[in-house]
């Protein structure tokens, strides 16, 4: 990649762990001036060290009190990845309301609330501005067992395109990345992985049982491959590229 970051503001949601905490160092390594950090992991985020100034922000992405009482900390961000996520599992007939609106209301609404104040402060600012949204694979191939996870990333998808089309006129853009398998904490506490961590002796051999079930590649992606290809939506490099889903899947979607 031939651009940095340097001089930039960068604002990162579920950036305590994953794929959030590896587009942080990703970035700071590029040369990112500061990053605004937000999870609602407050120990988590408390524990993250960076080389260059870190603002620390703990809270509900889906609470919008939090985007309000955050205005002046995003004020000057360029650029963004909107991250923070959930995920749940279960059939359709199976699926306690409660269950999906809480996906609902994180994946969704929630990038909704972060998007909206990230355009709000560019807008304001008038300098060029790039924002990724993590989607997911499950958002374009459907799998059953993800009805409220997949629909979320479906959303998300959608708003990418809309939201890149309504500010392209302003020099904001705005896409969309979609990962297949990442080895990643989200799955953990999923029963099912539990269960295969339990089968196979630990997390790793796990995430290859996965892989090696659905990706012709073989093998899940790593967050850090990952937070690389955001760089790179987020970079100059990709100047002319908005409203793009960028699937970065091993094969899986094939």
């Amino acid at each position: 990649m031939t651009t940095d970051f340097q001089g930039k503001t960068a604002l990162i949601t579920g950036a305590a762990s994953g794929i959030g905490l590896a587009t942080a160092k990703e970035l700071a390594m590029l040369g990112v001036r500061r990053l605004v950090l937000v999870d609602i992991d407050g120990d988590a985020l408390e524990a993250v060290e960076l080389d260059c100034e870190a603002v620390k922000l703990v809270g509900d992405i889906a609470d919008e009190q939090l985007w309000e009482t955050s205005a002046e900390h995003i004020a000057a961000v360029d650029l963004a990845l909107v991250n923070a996520g959930i995920s749940t599992a279960g059939a359709i007939a199976d699926l306690d309301f409660a269950e999906w609106r809480r996906t609902l209301s994180v994946n969704l609404d929630g990038a909704f609330l972060t998007l909206r104040a990230t355009l709000r402060a560019m807008q304001a600012h008038g300098r060029n501005g790039a924002i990724v949204n993590m989607a997911s694979i499950g958002g374009i191939k459907p799998e059953p067992g993800t009805a409220a996870y997949g629909t979320s990333k479906a959303g998300l998808i959608h708003l990418t395109r809309v939201a890149a089309k309504e500010y392209a006129g302003q020099n904001i853009r705005v896409n969309a990345i979609a990962p297949g398998g990442v080895k990643t904490p989200l799955w953990d506490g999923m029963a099912f992985f539990d269960d295969l961590v339990e089968e196979k002796g630990n997390r790793e051999a796990a995430f290859e049982a996965m892989a090696k079930m659905a990706t012709p590649m073989g093998r899940y992606a790593t967050p850090g491959e990952i937070a690389r290809h955001i760089a790179f939506l987020l970079s100059d490099d990709a100047a002319h590229i908005t409203g793009a889903v960028l699937t970065s899947d091993g094969g899986y979607s094939l």
